[in-house]
């Protein structure tokens, strides 16, 4: 997809929207409308609208227990999403998944995985799925810094350049595993240099600048495309929230990081504010176009909000629907 002035602008659309819902979820959570707890991604759009911008209408993304936004920047209908993270029956899983277990199959979202780098391996094999039929698609699969520590990243990257499987693997590095701070947990900071023990690129790009993840994340598809395997992208960014909401209305909930770290990322990496001023200098942008836009983002929350909060909630009787297969099913 060529990066053109409206192109530019729907993805500035897409990170706009994403921030509203999960500004809007966080507020939900703290009203007790949302069962269990719900990671949100704000600091992270422009890994999530970068990445699925520079993705063809038939490639696959798997995702992670973090995944509104990459659900948002793929075209995944908000009323849905919203509608299942708040236990809706309308929602996209009837309820029962929540906001660590969201799909949308019609936009080849697979799913979201509450396993710490659980989906990795998953999209391995949709890769050798893909490479085996022949469909010239890709699969994407989005898991954070921590994930990158496990044995399934390992194993699965090791298998994927071994077999030359389309698969484009995009690392958030927002340089926390839950209370974590990276340089505790990993012994060469530089993720993607660990691409080099497998045979494969790596990059590691400014994860608050969408073009710089788009531009990667399109050499890493085309090259995928061509059949010369996959790539490992590390995408440096932050979350200006907590873990989870839950932990963020625990007293002391953020306090495993430095005084003043997380406002000074607000304050100078916004990936929303660095996109606005770059489409500003390109004559994109203006100071009222962006209040309009803004506005219109907002009205989009907003009617998803209204739609979920007055969807039904799921009857018992469904409890066990798609659960168990059906005797004599085949």
């Amino acid at each position: 997809m060529p990066l053109t002035k409206e192109t530019l602008l729907n993805m500035y659309r897409r990170m706009l929207t994403i921030r509203y819902f999960e500004e809007g979820l966080t507020e939900f959570s703290k009203q007790g409308l949302v069962p269990g707890t719900g990671h949100v991604s704000i600091g992270e759009e422009a890994v999530a609208v970068g990445s699925c911008s520079a993705l063809g209408e038939k490639d696959y993304i798997i995702s992670t227990h973090r995944a509104h936004g990459h659900l948002l920047a793929r075209g995944a209908d908000i009323n849905i999403i919203l509608a299942e993270v708040l236990g809706k029956a309308t929602g996209c899983t009837g309820g029962k998944g929540g906001s660590m277990h969201l799909s949308d199959f019609g936009r080849q979202i697979l799913g979201t995985n509450g396993i710490v780098g659980g989906g990795i391996n998953i999209a391995g094999g949709v890769g050798l799925a893909i490479k085996k039929r022949k469909t010239g698609q890709i699969c994407l699969a989005f898991f954070g810094d921590g994930a990158a520590n496990r044995g399934t990243f390992h194993e699965g990257l090791n298998l994927a350049a071994l077999w030359k499987i389309p698969t484009v693997y995009v690392c958030t590095n927002n340089q926390y595993g839950l209370s974590m701070p990276q340089s505790k947990a990993c012994a060469n900071l530089d993720i993607s240099a660990r691409a080099a023990a497998y045979g494969m690129p790596g990059y590691r790009v400014d994860g608050t600048d969408v073009i710089a993840v788009y531009e990667a994340v399109k050499s890493a598809t085309d090259r995928a495309r061509k059949g010369d395997g996959p790539s490992l992208i590390e995408a440096v960014s932050y979350r200006l929230r907590g873990h989870s909401m839950r932990m963020d209305q625990m007293p002391g909930g953020s306090d495993y990081r430095p005084d003043g770290e997380v406002e000074d990322w607000a304050a100078t990496k916004d990936p929303i504010n660095i996109f606005a001023r770059k489409l500003k200098e390109l004559g994109y942008l203006t100071d009222e176009s962006a209040e309009q836009i803004d506005a219109e983002c907002k009205q989009v929350f907003d009617a998803a909000s209204e739609f979920a909060l007055n969807s039904p909630e799921p009857e018992p009787e469904t409890a066990f629907t798609w659960v168990y297969a059906q005797e004599g099913a085949k």
